[in-house]
């Protein structure tokens, strides 16, 4: 029987001294004997330097549990041989959490695309109800730095699939996977195995508790085991969009993404006994996240919109098609087994700019489809732009969703977005 006294007088390896790693280490360090392993050798530099150990340090000793981070891949880190024949000792940050934390209500959201932009309309919603409610997980803070913690605490719990991949122990009481599309298949492999870790969120349900999926999801319905689930589960058929087109008078929340995405935010708040108005009165006051379908222009005929968070062609689609005169700033790091697959009735409104290193990918992808043009960078980009769009009166949008990763030409998306921000402001609205 797992209880807080679980990790009392313990022997705990951590790998990995990360966000996650950090708070585990935090919590873990002053009731039991913590060593640290991890593969960037400068970090045994730091303040915790003693805690450190060796590769073969570690090979010698019997550790109770293993709490690696999510980023490690077991089968190609500098322990692999070592986690491979002690797997049954690995959990996570959240499986601690749970196994401190069983009774408190917890919502769990995973999925491709929108992750973050849904707890956080789901958390003002619960906020707006003077609810104790805590955003943990990818976004907010990780869950064991959380403090004041009481019974009535409700966490709202944001996880990818390399969270729900290593998981032991963790469960919830709402369960929601929003979308699945191609992500992470340099980590997973294939797209089945992908949507097989993501359904192991729902499976480690108990019954009584819910659990959401869109309907007519193909690779969930083609993946989906249903003698394994135990939750009540729902599924989505967005058949609700003109009643939320007519209730929500927010413009940043009117694109099929979030359209869909609000359909889990209503179905769970109607679980949550809440009404009507007091969900649609918040989503209404929802001002969005920085560089997630951000609209940072709408005046004048033209709109902008800062997407810079997007790292694949599914999180741009239905911004593609939400839209129409569109010129869409598109590149970067692609990511393995990524397709362009817009339906062929939106082509005519899009002419794609290509920026970043890998030009021939997206060129492949776009040729017979969409206009297209190479410009490198965003500064050349954005001035190509400026220039075609200066006698255009009708209306238009400047779309910037790279449907890639950030590395080739900046830190981090919001490097990414930062620079596009500035590179706006100087050029085009800069009167």
């Amino acid at each position: 029987m797992f209880s807080k006294e679980t990790f009392y007088n313990k022997k705990i390896l951590i790998y990995g001294l990360g966000l996650s790693g950090k708070s585990c280490l935090k919590y873990l360090n002053k009731y039991n004997k913590v060593t640290i392993f991890d593969d960037n050798k400068f970090l045994k530099n730091n303040k915790n330097k003693n805690l450190f150990a060796s590769i073969n340090a570690i090979s010698k000793q019997n550790f109770d549990f293993i709490v690696i981070s999510p980023g490690i891949d077991i089968n190609k880190c500098k322990l692999n041989k070592y986690l491979i024949k002690n797997q049954k000792k690995i959990i996570t940050e959240l499986d601690i959490f749970y196994l401190i934390y069983p009774n408190n209500t917890s919502i769990t959201i995973t999925g491709t695309n929108g992750k973050s932009t849904t707890c956080q309309m789901l958390y003002n919603i619960i906020k707006s109800n003077k609810s104790d409610v805590r955003l943990v997980g990818n976004i907010g803070k990780p869950p064991l730095l959380e403090k004041k913690i009481n019974k009535k605490t409700i966490f709202i719990i944001e996880v990818s699939s390399y969270q729900i991949f290593y998981n032991k122990y963790f469960k919830t009481d709402h369960a929601a996977i929003l979308n699945l599309s191609t992500d992470h298949l340099e980590r997973h492999s294939n797209l089945n195995t992908y949507a097989k870790i993501k359904l192991k969120l729902i499976y480690s349900q108990d019954k009584n508790k819910y659990s959401y999926i869109e309907k007519n999801n193909k690779i969930i319905n083609k993946n989906i085991n249903y003698k394994f689930i135990k939750s009540k589960l729902i599924k989505l058929n967005f058949n609700k969009e003109s009643i939320f087109k007519r209730k929500i008078k927010n413009i940043y929340l009117l694109d099929k993404n979030n359209l869909n995405n609000i359909h889990f935010i209503y179905t769970i708040c109607k679980k949550l006994n809440f009404s009507d108005n007091k969900i649609f009165k918040s989503l209404n006051k929802f001002k969005g996240l920085k560089f997630r379908k951000q609209i940072i222009y709408n005046k004048n005929n033209l709109k902008i919109i800062n997407d810079s968070k997007s790292t694949s062609f599914s999180s741009s689609n239905r911004l593609l098609s939400s839209y129409k005169n569109i010129y869409w700033i598109v590149g970067g790091m692609y990511k393995k087994g990524d397709r362009f697959n817009l339906d062929k009735k939106f082509y005519k409104n899009v002419s794609a700019y290509i920026i970043g290193l890998n030009k021939n990918f997206f060129s492949n992808q776009f040729k017979n489809k969409i206009r297209f043009k190479y410009l490198k960078n965003l500064k050349k980009t954005i001035l190509a732009i400026k220039n075609e769009i200066k006698n255009d009166t009708s209306p238009k949008t400047i779309l910037f969703s790279p449907s890639a990763a950030s590395f080739d030409q900046f830190k981090n998306f919001e490097e990414r977005g930062e620079i596009f921000n500035n590179l706006i402001r100087r050029t085009i609205i800069k009167n």
